[in-house]
């Protein structure tokens, strides 16, 4: 699955059109290096997600085309929240 349709279908990001924008401004790290929305999800992978001043970090737990809001969770593990001293 797309990084792209994963972070919108594990409502990390509202919407696809939205994450396909933030990845293409560098501020989706997966596993350290930058990627392109094009970049096929693997499970395992650690995806890090720069909002402004935090940066979120999840485990890639399961991938699913579609998922219900209650569940959308289950898509990932949370493992951080960092803030980032340098912009602030």
């Amino acid at each position: 699955m797309r990084i792209d349709k994963y972070l919108k279908v594990s409502r990390l990001i509202k919407r696809r059109t939205l994450a396909k924008d933030v990845t293409e401004n560098e501020r989706i790290l997966v596993n350290g290096r930058v990627v392109k929305p094009s970049y096929q999800v693997k499970i395992g992978d650690l995806i890090s997600i720069i909002f402004g001043t935090k940066t979120i970090t999840v485990k890639v737990s399961s991938l699913e085309a579609s998922t219900k809001k209650a569940d959308a969770s289950n898509l990932y593990e949370f493992v951080s929240e960092e803030i980032n001293k340098e912009v602030l």
